[in-house]
């Protein structure tokens, strides 16, 4: 190899490396440049109603943090009012969950004993095993500075895109080759429609999800029914693990009431998960980007190793920005021109 070779293999390793170190701030900035996309589309929407773009701006990101306010304040001090009683509470709903299920197993044949052995085993173990899990969340939320200072970087970051979006456009089209410009620029514009009808498509499913949660567990009568349903919601953004974790509070909640009623609120949830994956996707989705279930939770867990929780909550934007980007590079530029010089 040539001494310029061994410079650009460097410059390529050292550049990989300095990539992989700032990892989590390039995380925060594609978050943002992801608002920034979506919030631009309503700007747009303002200015064509006649409002200067200065105003719609501020309206548009106002309206994001008035939103987020309210979620938080539906969601976190319920859930922390209620979490002592429910640490303390939960030996007794196991206790009832047993002795429930030892009287069902004698109306049962089989192995009831062996079930209900494990079952003791379970309500032995697990009032620990929350306590810590319990302990650990409280740990999560006193370590708070450096969450809000991540959410102050990108609402910041994403007014600065707001304000002007057409001048960083251009900044990053010069990172191009100038015969490759207006190709990466079409590309820039099919990402932004595709992560502006996915987040169309997620926004209508966790609000249907919220409402289908809250009329279930109130007709349930399950405690804090809306900000279990608010949370429902919530984690509807983080496919597969979210609706899983979304049913631990309620189901806990219930199981204080009676041992039926927590499985009451497991099979409604169930049943909700159904009808989103079923009926929800496929309707929301047809005329949106449409990503392979597979695909979706094999890149949930690349991501979650890579970069951590950040990776695990932008999974899917990114999965959605990888897959046209593979569609617009890797196959119509690379494969089908490959194909066609073979032809020639």
């Amino acid at each position: 190899m040539r001494l310029g070779h061994w410079v650009g293999f460097l410059a390529l390793v050292l550049s990989l490396y300095i990539l992989w170190r700032i990892r989590q701030v390039l995380l925060l900035a594609f978050t943002a440049v992801v608002l920034a996309t979506v919030l631009n589309q309503l700007v747009k929407r303002l200015e064509r109603g006649g409002l200067h773009r200065g105003f719609g701006i501020v309206l548009s990101v106002t309206t994001v943090l008035i939103l987020f306010a309210i979620l938080v304040a539906l969601i976190i001090p319920p859930f922390f009012d209620q979490l002592p009683q429910l640490i303390s509470a939960i030996p007794q709903g196991l206790d009832q969950l047993r002795v429930w299920f030892e009287g069902l197993s004698e109306r049962i044949p089989g192995q009831a004993e062996d079930n209900v052995g494990i079952l003791t085993r379970l309500t032995q173990q697990l009032p620990d095993f929350l306590s810590q899990l319990f302990g650990n969340f409280y740990g999560l939320f006193t370590n708070s500075i450096e969450i809000i200072l991540s959410l102050l970087l990108v609402l910041v970051v994403t007014i600065m895109l707001l304000a002007s979006p057409r001048s960083y456009r251009r900044a990053f089209l010069l990172v191009f080759p100038r015969f490759y410009r207006r190709r990466v620029d079409n590309i820039l514009s099919e990402c932004e429609l595709a992560l502006t009808g996915w987040l169309i498509g997620i926004l209508f499913n966790m609000t249907v999800i919220a409402v289908l949660s809250g009329l279930g567990l109130w007709f349930l009568g399950v405690p804090l029914p809306l900000a279990n349903a608010s949370l429902a919601g919530l984690l509807t953004f983080i496919p597969n693990l979210g609706p899983t974790l979304s049913v631990i509070p309620p189901a806990a909640l219930a199981l204080l009431d009676a041992p039926w009623k927590a499985l009451a609120v497991v099979g409604l949830y169930v049943l909700i998960q159904q009808v989103e994956s079923n009926v929800l996707t496929p309707l929301v989705m047809r005329h949106q980007v449409s990503l392979l279930p597979a695909v979706t939770l094999l890149s949930q867990l690349a991501f979650s190793i890579f970069f951590g929780f950040m990776g695990l909550l932008l999974a899917l934007p990114l999965l959605v920005v990888a897959q046209v980007c593979l569609k617009e590079v890797l196959v119509e530029d690379v494969m089908n021109d490959w194909e066609k010089g073979i032809e020639n």
